[in-house]
C-alpha cells in the first residue's frame, strides 16, 4: 500500500501523517510531495525518514492513493493526472466537491455512493463535516427542512500564518497578518471572500456542500461564519427545523447510537462540548439539545470538532479506509 500525501509540509498535510500512524493505516511506502521549494526535505512518518518527491516523481512511483491537500489550484491541475495513472486522489481542497461528476464523501453519511471507478474524491469543508455527521441520523429519523448554522471556526483553519498571527499577537509581537485585523481578543465575522449575494464563499460552501452530501436538495440552509482566535476546533450553533416531531430523549438515544459522535450533554453539571475537549480526536461532539420554543419540531444544537481532524485529515482517511475495506484501492 503505497500512500502520497501531497501537500505533506502544510498543517492538514502534517496532520495527515499523523492520523495514517495512529490509526496503523497500512502504509508500506509513504510518498511525501510538496513545492518545488520543499524538494529533498526529510520528513518523519513512524521512526523513518522520507524525502519530500515532486509531483512527477509522485506519479511515476504509482501510489494506491494520493491524499491531497495542497489547495485548490494544485489539485486542478494535478489531480486528473494522478487519476489518469490509476491513483485514486481523495482532495482536501474545495476544487472538486460541487463537480457533478465528483463525490464528496463524508463517510459516517454517504460512502455508500463511492464505487472503484471514482478516482478524484472530494473532502468537504470541515464546518459543513461536523455539522452533517451530527444531523445525518436525525434527518433519517425526522427529515431536516431548515438549517440556520453560526459558526466559531478556529485559526488552524487558515493555516500557519493565521496560527502564527494569533500567538505573536498575544506576545504583543510584530506579526506578518493572515486577516486583515487583529485576532487576539476578536472575532471576525468573515470566512474567504464575499460574493455578490452578500454571504462569504464558506457560508455558500456550507449551503451547497450539506444538500450535495445529504442528499437532498430540499434542505434549505442558511449560514454565518465567523473566525475566532481559539485553536482546538471548529464549533457551531445549529438550528434544526424537522418536518416531523421529536422527543428530546430519543434525538439524544439516536445520536449516541450513531458512529463518530459523543455526545455531552448535561447543563447541572456544565457539561457540553467546547474546542479544549475537542482537540486531538476524531469525534464529533454535541450538545446543548434544546426544544426551539419558538415554533414546533425545531432543535437547538452546538456542535464542535477538531478541524484538522474530522475537518481535514482523519475523514480523507476514513475514506481511503472504507475504499481498502471495500478492495476499491488499485495495490
Amino acid at each position: 500500500m503505497k500512500v502520497a500525501v501531497v501537500g505533506a509540509t502544510g498543517l492538514v498535510g502534517t496532520k495527515m501523517l499523523q492520523v495514517l500512524a495512529e490509526r496503523n493505516f497500512p502504509v508500506t511506502e509513504l510518498i511525501p510531495v510538496a513545492s518545488e521549494r520543499s524538494v529533498g526535505k526529510e520528513i518523519d512518518f513512524k521512526g523513518k525518514k522520507y524525502k519530500v518527491v515532486s509531483m512527477q516523481d509522485a506519479i511515476a512511483a504509482k501510489p494506491s492513493v494520493a491524499l491531497f491537500s495542497a489547495g485548490g489550484s494544485t489539485s486542478l491541475e494535478w489531480a486528473p493526472k494522478f487519476a489518469e495513472a490509476g491513483i485514486t486522489v481523495i482532495d482536501n481542497s474545495s476544487a472538486w466537491r460541487m463537480d457533478p461528476e465528483k463525490k464528496l464523501v463524508v463517510p459516517e453519511v454517504n460512502a455508500d455512493a463511492l464505487t472503484a471507478n471514482d478516482k478524484i474524491i472530494a473532502n468537504p469543508n470541515c464546518s459543513t463535516i461536523q455539522m452533517v455527521v451530527a444531523l445525518n441520523p436525525l434527518h433519517k429519523k425526522y427529515k431536516v427542512n431548515r438549517l440556520v448554522v453560526s459558526t466559531y471556526q478556529s485559526v488552524t483553519g487558515t493555516g500557519v500564518k493565521a496560527v502564527t498571527q494569533l500567538m505573536n499577537e498575544r506576545k504583543n509581537e510584530e506579526t506578518e497578518m493572515a486577516y486583515k485585523y487583529p485576532i487576539d481578543l476578536n472575532v471576525i465575522p468573515q470566512i474567504d471572500v464575499f460574493l455578490d449575494n452578500g454571504y462569504t464563499k464558506e457560508e455558500m460552501k456550507m449551503v451547497n456542500e450539506t444538500k450535495k452530501i445529504m442528499r437532498d436538495d430540499n434542505i434549505r440552509v442558511t449560514s454565518t461564519t465567523v473566525r475566532i482566535p481559539v485553536m482546538g476546533g471548529h464549533s457551531e450553533s445549529v438550528n434544526v427545523e424537522f418536518e416531523n416531531e421529536f422527543e428530546l430523549d430519543e434525538v439524544k438515544q439516536l445520536l449516541e447510537e450513531s458512529p463518530g459522535i459523543q455526545v455531552q450533554d448535561d447543563p447541572s453539571q456544565q457539561i457540553y462540548p467546547m474546542p479544549l475537549w475537542a482537540h486531538e480526536k476524531d469525534d464529533v461532539f454535541v450538545g446543548r439539545l434544546r426544544r426551539d420554543e419558538t415554533q414546533p419540531k425545531t432543535l437547538n444544537m452546538w456542535i464542535v470538532s477538531d478541524n484538522l481532524r474530522k475537518g481535514a485529515a482523519t475523514n480523507a482517511i476514513q475514506i481511503a479506509e472504507y475504499l481498502m475495506s471495500k478492495n476499491m484501492l488499485n495495490l
